[in-house]
């Protein structure tokens, strides 16, 4: 029986193919990811990830297991969104420059009827960057569509002097909570 990826995430696709999904169906859905009035990007990203799981089954029918996530990166309550240019990732690298940042990952999984969710917090702390090493990065064009202008699994993982929590979380789908969202709902990926 396949299971829905409500994402078109070529990293979320590897990652779950990393703990053995090899029936696949990738279905992206589009919602309306704006916060509502006072909805802290906490509360926000588990209210998406089951959006996007709960869309997933309205397009795809309920017959099979639906995921879906949302990842938000925080650094001292300031969310870390895509950057709009250069300036911008800039301003984002040097204010995580030497500091911990965290990364919120929800995963909300739609099987049988029922509804299995859970949220994985993750800290990372980046060593002290130059302005010659971002711009140099910048360069590379990795940075340009990334949240919080980094991947972890890219050219960045130089920046990162430590991780606390899930790897795979921080990619954007916490592999241990998916698997123990899966194994709860009754479904054997592998």
């Amino acid at each position: 029986m396949p299971l829905v990826l409500a994402s078109a995430s070529p990293r979320r696709r590897e990652l779950l193919t990393q703990i053995g999904v090899s029936d696949l169906i990738q279905h992206p859905v589009d919602i309306d990811e704006t916060p509502r009035v006072g909805e802290t990007a906490v509360q926000l990203v588990p209210r998406l990830a089951l959006e996007k799981a709960e869309q997933g089954v309205i397009e795809q029918g309920d017959e099979n297991p639906v995921i879906g996530s949302d990842t938000v990166g925080l650094l001292n309550g300031e969310v870390l969104c895509k950057p709009v240019d250069y300036a911008d990732a800039e301003r984002m690298l040097l204010n995580m420059s030497n500091q911990w940042h965290e990364i919120y990952t929800s995963v909300a999984l739609i099987y049988k009827g029922e509804k299995y969710q859970t949220t994985s917090v993750s800290r990372v702390k980046f060593r002290e960057l130059s302005v010659a090493e971002i711009k140099d990065y910048w360069a590379t064009g990795e940075p340009q569509d990334k949240a919080g202008a980094y991947a972890v699994q890219g050219l960045a993982a130089v920046f990162i002097e430590r991780i606390e929590g899930s790897y795979s979380g921080i990619m954007g789908l916490p592999l241990f909570e998916t698997a123990q969202l899966m194994q709860q709902a009754g479904y054997k990926y592998n």
